[in-house]
């Protein structure tokens, strides 16, 4: 899974979706949203599945689920490929043909669910003995919404430190920082500039917006919390204060204008020109899927991965990080639902094919068989991400109606925090809460 930019326009998609008087036909019927009390014993038509995978990724997938076709000959399964969570609920909200969409990440899950624009997937499950302790607790969980098993989980994702051993070995270093303190003291050290005070090579980018640097992914850094009682409570947690000074003070170190500057010069970050592949950056906060696009694109860089540091007064928190991941949902819309099932329980559930795809993808099996499969090619760069799955310290995002609306709050608040016009920070975080919660509460009517 390669994790893309969220879009803000997703909730409003989703509420026009909630409006709909929304036809289609299912087992149960023209217009049912319940599966027929038996499954069907023979699947035909077409199945139409929207897919945010792209190039390399998306030949990948086409190949996995060329074994579905394999096992069912009549059903035709097309593929949309490269598209956002934006477009899929703009054509859903339309009445649009979408079957089976597959997002790459967890941040819309409660929109796209709470809005109904994705049919509840615990009848089929009921009817076909899908059982849930199959899957993985974590992923499990991170795929409900407000108890309903709207979308099951195909793969995810964990995050933490992947770092170029050769420009730390020549500048002394034999192992990765721990801590946050070691981050920025070894990242400064690893930091050339031009003849002109402009940056050159950078030890580790702090800003926020940069890559994956992103307010949800990097929660988990500190253990930052998001909400309590179903209200906004950021501007309660110390561990944000924590996390948000050191960044500020790591950029103001090297400065914001430069940082900045260098930033924008840096390539696209799915490209074969991504600043730490190009070897511009040092250490950088990356995604497991990025062991792919290193063996596909840069080879011959000289790379290890490691748990990203914490804070130093929090040790024990090393090891963990965040996590979220791919999930499939079946269309209100859906005009194949029975076919449309059929696939989402075989890319969720099917051993051979999730170890297939997370060995081309990178990405971390979402059940416990797959998970420990003989089959799963390892490496130890790759291996890195499945023991921080597996920490007690792995942290994921709270599920709202308003999908990921907290998180571009958030966001938006930080960037211009880390710019030097935040204001005080306790004052800017406590506005962030009000603006989540009255999000919040025009989505709940009140």
């Amino acid at each position: 899974m390669t994790y893309r930019p969220r879009k803000a326009a997703v909730l409003t998609a989703l509420v026009a979706a909630s409006a709909l008087a929304l036809t289609g036909c299912s087992g149960g019927g023209a217009g049912s949203q319940t599966p027929d009390a038996t499954a069907p014993t023979h699947l035909s038509g077409t199945v139409s599945v929207w897919s945010y995978f792209a190039d390399r990724e998306a030949k990948d997938f086409h190949s996995v689920v060329a074994g579905f076709e394999k096992a069912n000959p009549d059903v035709k399964v097309v593929i949309h490929d490269n598209q956002s969570d934006d477009k899929i609920t703009k054509v859903i909200a339309s009445g649009g043909d979408i079957d089976v969409a597959l997002s790459n990440g967890t941040d819309d899950i409660g929109a796209f669910c709470g809005s109904g624009a994705f049919r509840d997937l615990g009848p089929y499950m009921t009817r076909d003995d899908v059982s849930t302790d199959q899957f993985l607790a974590v992923p499990l969980g991170y795929s409900s919404f407000n108890g309903k098993q709207c979308t099951l989980p195909m793969l995810s994702d964990t995050y933490g430190l992947y770092y170029n051993t050769k420009l730390l070995t020549d500048a002394g270093y034999t192992q990765p920082p721990k801590t946050l303190d070691e981050l920025e003291a070894m990242a400064l050290k690893l930091t050339t500039y031009n003849a002109d005070g402009s940056i050159k090579t950078l030890g580790f980018n702090p800003m926020m917006g940069f890559y994956e640097n992103q307010a949800g992914q990097w929660s988990a850094i500190t253990g930052a919390t998001w909400m309590k009682n179903d209200k906004s409570t950021i501007a309660d947690d110390p561990a944000w204060t924590s996390l948000m000074t050191w960044q500020k003070d790591f950029v103001d170190t090297i400065g914001y204008a430069k940082l900045k500057a260098f930033t924008a010069g840096l390539g696209d970050e799915w490209s074969a020109n991504q600043a730490f592949q190009t070897g511009q950056l040092a250490m950088s906060f990356d995604g497991e899927w990025r062991v792919a696009f290193v063996d596909s694109q840069k080879k011959d860089l000289q790379y290890a991965t490691a748990p990203f540091p914490t804070a130093t007064d929090d040790a024990k928190r090393y090891g963990g990080g965040f996590t979220s991941g791919d999930v499939l949902g079946i269309s209100k819309t859906s005009k194949n639902p029975e076919a449309a099932w059929a696939l989402v329980k075989y890319l969720s559930t099917d051993t051979d094919a999730l170890v297939k795809l997370a060995n081309l993808l990178k990405n971390i099996p979402t059940t416990k068989a797959a998970a420990s499969s003989p089959d799963l090619d390892l490496t130890p760069q790759f291996k890195t991400f499945f023991d921080i799955a597996q920490s007690p310290y792995v942290m994921t995002l709270p599920n709202t109606v308003i999908g990921s609306a907290n998180q571009t709050s958030m966001e938006n608040y930080w960037e211009k925090y880390q710019a030097g016009k935040g204001g005080d920070l306790a004052t800017g975080l406590a506005g962030v809460d009000t603006d989540i919660n009255n999000q919040l509460a025009l989505s709940a009517g009140k």
